[in-house]
């Protein structure tokens, strides 16, 4: 792609809107952006772009901004049907989004991964087995650091492991992975997607510009992940914690076993897996057959398994305040992955729910909580909703706020118990990502442990 001296606007300043601003820019662009916060909310952002030469709109999209553009690039969190761009598109203005725009100068092989849950311990574990074997590999996308960030340095030896969302996805034309995992689907964002269906179709996307050379990875203990597998050119391997594959990983017999047509393998125990939960486990399969298919050996990737540490905000473990232990799992911004969650323990948990309503169910939660869940405290806009649709599965502590939620929590376990923050809600509504409210998370549950210790003295 050729963008030196071409009109590109930049839509939504987010982490990959100001890296593909510059990006571009470095490259001959001529370039804008546009964001719909006011400027004050864009301080950080604005005055390096300033310095480059990029003009800078903001507090709103002006219609003629999309006009006479030779490519727009959107972030995921702007809407693809938003009119501004359904307007562009009927011009015949090119619109993509930046994993595109990166895929379209990545020079070496892409693996990227998706799903409903799982994707940044997957990409972060995938990563780790490629630097074990010997790759070059870069680790980025939806996980944090932006694929264009990526590009910079890279070679045709490095591998870029990206974590891909359905927002990002929507945008694709060309992104063409070597690898495409998809770790499992579930609803999840039908706020946006409208229906499962759609849903389903945007993550299908990760392979539709695969060859017949490439690789699926899926899980064939997901239902639509099956159904899946007719939708892709390339070669299809499995994986599975509970039954045999012809090609992929498995377990059998506490064994975790790679299979392809030269034979099975065996990789490592599952007993050797760091991580909680039976959800995790599926995570390190899937990682395991993305490595072994880019001939990791096997050795190196048992190796970046059991040296695995749990990525934060993900069912982690922050302190045991009064012989009660407290876990983050803010990630949990969805049902499917708050369930995950209450099944990596048996009972006696102190669950914190809440946050922006994504269209979910949460009724869904209801056998779990009776078989496991003391209480329920709710926080944030969804609050109403959850209340409405768990009642009488637990006891439910209206509590508004997460501080509140943990005090409350705090106050009422016994020794042995568990306090879980599994929101299974976006953050937005109080907090600015789901990072910043696992930190406050623990920044709580760190006052209530030194508020212990000095009760001691």
């Amino acid at each position: 792609m050729d963008v030196n001296n071409k009109r590109v606007l930049v839509v939504g300043l987010g982490k990959s809107g100001v890296a593909s601003a510059l990006f571009l820019k470095a490259r001959g662009a001529r370039v804008t952006v546009s964001d719909a916060k006011p400027p004050d909310q864009l301080e950080d952002e604005i005055p390096a772009l300033l310095d480059h030469g990029i003009a800078v709109e903001t507090g709103g999209h002006g219609e003629r901004t999309f006009h006479g553009q030779d490519l727009i690039v959107v972030s995921p969190g702007v809407p693809t049907d938003a009119p501004s761009l359904v307007q562009a598109r009927a011009l015949g203005e090119s619109v993509i989004g930046e994993i595109e725009l990166a895929a379209q100068f990545f020079p070496g092989p892409i693996v990227a991964i998706t799903g409903s849950n799982g994707k940044t311990t997957t990409t972060t574990l995938t990563g780790d087995i490629m630097s074990a074997g010997g790759f070059r590999a870069v680790v980025g996308g939806n996980i944090g650091t932006p694929a264009i960030s990526l590009v910079e340095g890279a070679t045709a030896d490095t591998i870029a492991v990206l974590e891909v969302s359905s927002f990002q996805l929507e945008t694709i034309q060309t992104f063409r992975p070597r690898v495409a995992v998809v770790l499992n689907v579930t609803p999840d964002h039908l706020d946006r997607h409208r229906t499962f269906a759609a849903y389903t179709d945007a993550k299908a996307r990760i392979f539709e510009n695969q060859r017949s050379d490439d690789f699926t990875v899926l899980n064939a203990d997901d239902p639509t992940c099956v159904e899946l597998a007719a939708r892709t050119r390339a070669a299809v391997f499995w994986f599975s914690r509970s039954k045999e594959v012809k090609q992929g990983v498995f377990v059998d017999d506490g064994r975790i076993f790679f299979r392809d047509h030269s034979g099975q393998k065996e990789i490592m125990l599952v007993a050797e897996i760091p991580l909680k939960g039976t959800h995790n486990v599926e995570n390190v399969l899937a990682a395991v057959c993305a490595g072994a298919l880019l001939h990791c050996e096997h050795g190196h990737i048992r190796q970046a398994v059991r040296q695995f540490k749990a990525v934060e905000h993900r069912l982690e473990y922050v302190a045991t305040v009064r012989d009660v232990e407290y876990y983050n799992d803010s990630k949990a911004t969805n049902v499917d992955a708050t369930i995950k969650a209450l099944e990596s323990f048996p009972a006696n948990i102190h669950l914190i729910l809440g946050g922006k309503d994504k269209g979910s169910d949460y009724s869904v939660l209801r056998d779990l909580l009776r078989q496991r869940v003391k209480s329920v405290y709710t926080i944030g806009a969804a609050a109403a909703k959850i209340e409405s649709q768990v009642k009488g599965a637990a006891e439910i502590v209206s509590s508004q706020t997460l501080k509140n939620a943990i005090k409350s929590a705090a106050e009422a376990a016994r020794p042995g118990d568990i306090v879980l923050l599994a929101p299974a809600c976006a953050s937005f509504d109080q907090f600015r990502s789901y990072e910043h409210r696992g930190k406050v998370f623990k920044e709580v549950v760190a006052q209530l442990a030194e508020q212990a210790k000095m009760a001691t003295k």
